[in-house]
């Protein structure tokens, strides 16, 4: 982890010194370590301060959790569930995830946590920053502390619902960093909710930008709805969901369902720019293929064989290839895998439908039916399906995950996480290759283990 955030600095220090030429020598003359540099002279100026920023989003695009490249959950908790069958072969692949025969000394295991760790430092280094710094408005200020403790508490989410109980890192101090504990899976989220509760606090209502590329107020209000139905918090995820959802100046399902995934999507609550211009998205490459087999993942015929008739996401968001015998099936709610014009297509992290599908579900556990349903039709109809005809409490909820698995599939993991929270795992997936109950958790790396022995005990089963 050491190297990587060293790694993270001199790429930061880079970046920054390419975009304000004429003060390079300041950055190069000051005889600090890079931790100290990026604090005393990043943050003198909100436009080095906003790149400092930027840049972690930039990272989290291209390595780690939620990149749409082959190694992030989209790919790999698709392939560790039931959404993606693996066609690679090898010890770097996607293989060991869909067989189920994860190893502690995986590379792809040991770069989302590494990667994700390196983020972590990269936001923290931002909050300590910002704190030491004298030049900065305070609007300024409220803004990017909001962004790095949204963005700390949405990687910490995801580690502890991949590894378990995990560190929650807090500071940027290494020798604390290199002895941390793992901390228990409660004390984690905890810490998530406190961290997103000051960030609502800091956000500013509207986008610091129109491609919606930097968090706002309701992006964490939004990631915080989904923190609490996991939790177990309905009722707060009920008012965080209605916050987001009657922002109506700012969101809105649309009615052409080939307009959610554009750039420009009045359902898009975050969304990663794509980097250079022109460019579009990463899941577009990984996922789409145009001959079989694929070279790399398909969706299973499973999920293929539970849209139902005149769904418009079986028709709109998933292509079939074939080669006159077999028949393949791929993703493609991203439909440019190549360079255009301009960018038509950003990686899109949350949207408005999740939000119905969070509201709808923790109306049903409070025993809303009436409300649940009218959510949980909002998504439906958008799909060109009639409204729900179920009225039981158990048998909404288990509608409600069932349209989460035909809205939110290959998108990080969503499928994975849905079936962990609701005791389906074992259930669903006993009958895939290698399963077992221990597979409800990814091995800690070993080079982790072996570097802080803290770290200990590994997870069961590895």
């Amino acid at each position: 982890m050491k190297n990587q955030i060293i790694t993270y600095f001199k790429n930061l220090l880079a970046l920054l010194c390419i975009m304000l030429v004429s003060n390079c020598d300041d950055f190069i003359d000051v005889d600090r370590p890079n931790s100290q540099l990026t604090t005393d002279t990043v943050f003198e100026d909100e436009t080095t301060a906003t790149a400092a920023i930027i840049d972690i989003y930039a990272q989290m695009r291209e390595n780690g959790i939620i990149t749409g490249r082959i190694d992030g959950l989209s790919s790999l908790l698709g392939t560790y569930a039931d959404e993606l069958v693996s066609f690679e072969n090898g010890i770097y692949t996607t293989e060991s995830f869909y067989n189920n025969s994860l190893l502690p000394s995986s590379n792809y295991v040991s770069n989302i946590w590494n990667a994700s760790y390196s983020q972590i430092y990269a936001a923290n280094a931002i909050l300590e920053g910002i704190d030491d710094s004298n030049t900065l408005t305070e609007n300024v200020k409220s803004q990017l502390q909001g962004e790095a403790l949204f963005i700390r508490a949405f990687l910490h989410f995801h580690l502890v619902n991949t590894y378990g109980d995990i560190p929650y890192v807090a500071t940027t101090d290494y020798v604390e960093n290199s002895n941390v504990i793992r901390m228990p899976i409660e004390t984690v989220y905890q810490a998530i909710i406190s961290d997103l509760e000051v960030s609502i606090g800091l956000l500013n209502t509207q986008y610091s930008n129109s491609e919606r590329t930097r968090p706002n107020k309701s992006t964490a209000q939004a990631f915080l709805a989904r923190v609490y139905l996991y939790h177990g918090d309905f009722e707060e995820a009920e008012t965080m969901t209605t916050s987001v959802i009657n922002n109506t100046e700012n969101y809105a399902l649309e009615e052409n369902i080939d307009d959610v995934f554009l750039a420009n999507s009045m359902s898009t609550i975050w969304q990663l720019s794509p980097g250079a211009s022109g460019a579009n998205t990463y899941e577009a490459i990984t996922f789409i293929f145009y001959e079989g087999p694929p070279s790399q993942v398909s969706l299973n015929e499973n999920l293929i064989s539970q849209f139902e008739d005149n769904d418009l996401r079986e028709t709109h968001w998933v292509a079939e290839v074939s080669d006159g015998n077999e028949t393949w099936y791929h993703s493609f709610k991203y439909k440019l895998d190549y360079s255009t014009g301009s960018s038509s297509e950003n990686s899109i992290v949350m949207r408005l439908a999740e939000q119905y599908l969070i509201r709808s579900e923790a109306r049903a556990m409070l025993g809303n039916i009436t409300g649940s349903k009218e959510d949980l039709n909002q998504v439906r109809n958008r799909a060109g399906l009639p409204n729900t005809d179920v009225n039981s409490q158990n048998e909404l909820i288990e509608t409600i995950l069932q349209e989460r698995n035909l809205e939110l599939f290959t998108e990080f993991g969503h499928r994975f996480f849905d079936l962990k929270r609701s005791g389906r795992l074992d259930d669903t997936l006993s009958s895939k290759s290698g399963w077992n109950t221990n597979d409800n958790l990814w091995p800690l790396p070993l080079t982790e283990l072996v570097a802080n022995p803290n770290l200990t005990p590994q997870n069961p089963g590895y």
